[in-house]
């Protein structure tokens, strides 16, 4: 039988209208064998589902239960010092209305609890991106670098605000056996391959520190095999997204929407990164088997997260589950294509 070490899955995050049944009924259709719910869809009216609750709806569908995207809580707690309004879509208003530090201890309380239903679920992967600890200076990458003076330093002091701020969070992990997988993003805490080994060094190479890999977001200066070979052994995460950059029109400019923007998210097949090389990088940095071994599976999950501005976000994910089970889900060699050379 061929040796697959890969399942097609789907994001839930750009999905949020859905309900975690809804979302369930959706991917099955469109032909995934799991999918990666947001938190949002974990939601009960007072708190989070029970897991049994959970467990129920995914095996009345056959379907596997791929981790819980926890971006936008993750980023609100170590983005709410900053006051930035931008915070607000993913909190509950009468949490929103509250100073930095209410907000950043009402995330911190929430990311303990999911962990603790993740661990219930047996979910020991939990894809996520930290936020702008550093401040958005660092985040803009301003060139000019005026990030130390007389009296501060802000790269300094946006270390040991990582440190502490995230102590209790990352010590939960642990405890639990969980591994928080950070998308090396813009606008995040690690936006590039050195941030992220950055972080693990401060933290004194803190085993819960892991990456959800994600090629869509490698679009200036670093591709993603460069990115991807420098955090090989902390990968435990895997989204499958494609882009394009529109030429002549600047990457950094204050455009609200997406249609004007000089970077698109696309579908699947017509991106400018071929997912194929993407899919057999994350075999040779070890991905498949770090997932199945810390999740006890089989395979492991090629999330998709296909998104446009000008496409219908439901066909593009469908179209997206398709892409990966025709072109990704293949059967992994078994030895040499040399070895029956000359027999």
């Amino acid at each position: 039988m061929p040796n697959h070490c890969y399942h097609a899955s789907v994001e839930g995050a750009q999905h949020g209208a859905k309900s975690l049944e809804q979302f369930l009924d959706y991917a099955k259709q469109a032909g995934a064998d799991g999918v990666q719910p947001s938190n949002y869809m974990l939601q009960a009216e007072n708190g989070l589902r029970s897991a049994k609750d959970i467990t129920d709806q995914f095996e009345s569908r056959g379907m596997i239960l791929d981790g819980i995207s926890c971006h936008c809580p993750a980023w609100v707690h170590t983005s709410a010092w900053t006051g930035t309004p931008s915070i607000r879509p993913f909190i509950p208003p009468e949490i929103a209305s509250k100073s930095p530090a209410e907000i950043e201890q009402w995330s911190e309380d929430y990311l303990l609890g999911l962990m603790d239903l993740a661990a219930e679920l047996g979910i020991k992967i939990l894809p996520m991106f930290w936020g702008v600890a550093f401040g958005w200076e660092l985040a803009s990458g301003y060139p000019w670098g005026f990030w130390a003076g007389g009296d501060f330093d802000l790269v300094k002091e946006g270390k040991e605000r990582f440190v502490n701020k995230t102590a209790k969070i990352r010590q939960h992990a642990n405890a639990l056996g969980i591994v928080l997988a950070h998308e090396i993003h813009p606008g995040s805490a690690a936006m590039c391959a050195d941030d992220f080994n950055m972080l693990v060094d401060i933290c004194d190479g803190d085993p819960c520190l892991g990456v959800n890999a994600d090629p869509s977001h490698c679009w200036e200066g670093e591709d993603f095999e460069t990115r991807f070979l420098k955090v090989a052994s902390r990968v435990y995460g895997c989204h499958v997204k494609n882009f394009t950059i529109r030429k002549n029109i600047p990457l950094r400019m204050m455009e609200p929407n997406w249609e004007g923007r000089a970077m698109q998210f696309t579908d699947l097949p017509t991106g400018d990164l071929n997912m194929a090389r993407y899919a057999e990088l994350m075999i040779h940095i070890g991905y498949p088997q770090r997932y199945c071994k810390t999740m006890g599976t089989k395979t492991a999950p090629l999330i998709v997260e296909a998104e446009s501005a000008y496409r219908d976000l439901d066909a593009t994910s469908a179209n997206g589950i398709r892409y990966v089970k025709d072109n990704l889900v293949f059967p992994v060699a078994g030895g040499s294509f040399e070895d029956g050379m000359g027999s």
